[in-house]
């Protein structure tokens, strides 16, 4: 049961599960404190314990107004979260970030996923000083570096052993979008076909070829295949059946000689669709898809950018299946809040010629040391398990509150990754415009949350893997303010 900063208390089942958050040490001296104060109100003395100030322009105060509007001004009008979020961050801890003008926040976006441990965690800001202190060079393309061995050794010995028993390793560019390019142009060149295999509601990034492959491709150039749901089954009856019918139907189309699905080079599917809407795939159906793609000798490709280090409950989102795929892609949480990107891939794939695949900021070194200690950190203290076990319990809390209110059509996810779908009581259609509202309840409540799924109606949760207990309820605890109020609002 979490008990909730207004008193109510908000069942969950489970037993009551001991914080993890940073080494004793260093969080005395430098963690924000976890509570968030009242609106309006201002976080610590900048001056004092907790860290450096803030710069303060003319008169003493920041102007968080005039950074807004400058950006406004400068920036394109591409930029995505800065119109949802109108706030300066000028501080941040762990779970907590400090805006310009003094209000603080629970980040439940933690950079859509990159923030494992959270902001500045004392271990990932050490091993970035350490590489600083050590006069090692920052940039070195693909030159063989201690850092880079040490970041290879430790994330192979967190992948699926039957993987890093035969496993190569490619360093790409620093966005996720080019790991997905680089697995996508590994397969059609190991296979010699050009075709692709990928599905509804799917999100790979904002390159061509990752566009491509994604739910929303405006010209779409792949073989598009259902994937999985319960709320909205492209077949109708959801559960098993509905895994079973899209297992089938993948099946035979590959197999239906006037089926129209050029030769191809590979699959690509997420373990757990997070634009999508956070939509867990079935393990049975991974499973199925593993066999498919198997016993017609088509590389499996899973995309792990936002559902890996940890964040379903185990190191990456196959792992609850079983599966070992043929190529992963691997970005965000591995460089510790610093860009980093790389695919992990059988060697009978590595059949590049040299330059075949580069990118010149590939060579890393602060984002690998990062990377290093965060998937360390994660490992030794079984921070995927923890995900996994504060996850239920979460996903229990916001089913019990999605009885109370019918506008909740569902609660889904997997480990931290957790996604609340709102719908018009009526009709059952997608509610983009109330999902908007509870996004700006929850702003004024000090918690920032990210929408996706069809249509943009489903709240997305993203903490970082050191959420404790009580931040677990403070978050919950906005969340139950911020629905009805939203659902008044919206009438």
């Amino acid at each position: 049961m979490f008990e909730t900063q207004s008193g109510r208390a908000i069942s969950a089942g489970g037993p009551t599960l001991v914080a993890v958050t940073e080494p004793a040490a260093a969080a005395a001296a430098t963690e924000i404190p976890t509570q968030v104060p009242p609106q309006g109100s201002r976080g610590p003395d900048p001056d004092g314990p907790d860290g450096p100030g803030v710069t303060e322009g003319p008169g003493g105060s920041v102007a968080p107004e005039s950074i807004l509007r400058r950006q406004a001004q400068r920036e394109s009008a591409a930029r995505t979260y800065a119109r949802s979020l109108p706030i300066v961050p000028v501080r941040a801890r762990g779970l907590t970030i400090e805006g310009a003008d003094g209000r603080r926040y629970l980040d439940c976006l933690s950079g859509a996923g990159t923030l494992a441990l959270g902001h500045n965690h004392p271990v990932v800001l050490e091993a970035i000083r350490g590489v600083l202190d050590s006069g090692a060079p920052l940039h070195v393309l693909d030159l063989a570096t201690p850092v880079k061995d040490a970041f290879t050794t430790e994330l192979f010995a967190n992948l699926p052993p039957a993987l890093a028993a035969d496993a190569r390793i490619q360093f790409c560019g620093p966005a996720g979008t080019d790991a997905v390019e680089a697995a996508l142009k590994l397969v059609r060149t190991a296979t010699g076909r050009p075709g692709l295999l990928a599905f509804t509601g799917a999100y790979h990034g904002m390159t061509a070829g990752a566009l491509d492959a994604s739910g929303g491709a405006p010209g779409v150039r792949v073989t598009r295949l259902p994937y999985p749901q319960d709320l909205r089954c492209p077949f109708g009856v959801g559960g098993p059946e509905g895994a079973e019918l899209s297992a089938r139907w993948t099946e035979n189309l590959l197999d239906d000689p006037k089926g129209g699905v050029p030769a191809p080079a590979g699959m690509i599917v997420e373990p757990v669709q997070g634009e999508g809407g956070v939509i867990p795939a079935p393990d049975g159906w991974l499973r199925r898809m593993r066999e498919i793609t198997a016993a017609r000798g088509i590389p499996l490709i899973a995309d792990e950018v936002q559902t890996g280090v940890g964040r379903t409950g185990a190191f990456s989102g196959v792992d609850h299946a079983g599966v070992v795929p043929d190529v992963m892609v691997l970005s965000k949480a591995i460089g510790g809040s610093l860009p980093l990107a790389v695919i992990v891939y059988r060697a009978g794939l590595d059949v590049w010629a040299p330059g075949a695949h580069a990118g010149t900021f590939r060579g890393n070194q602060l984002a690998m040391a990062a990377g290093t200690a965060t998937l360390a950190f994660v490992r030794e203290n079984r921070l995927a398990e923890r995900a996994a076990a504060l996850g239920e319990r979460m996903l229990a809390a916001l089913r019990g509150l999605a009885c109370g209110h019918p506008c909740i059509g569902e609660v889904r996810g997997r480990g931290l990754m957790i996604g609340i779908e709102l719908i018009d009581p009526d009709t059952g259609a997608a509610a983009p415009s109330l999902a908007a509202a509870v996004r700006q309840e929850c702003l004024d409540r000090g918690l920032i949350v990210e929408l996706g799924g069809r249509h943009g109606a489903v709240v997305r949760l993203l903490p970082p893997l050191t959420l404790t207990d009580e931040q677990a309820a403070a978050v919950l605890d906005r969340l139950a303010d911020a629905i009805p109020a939203a659902a008044r609002r919206t009438h």
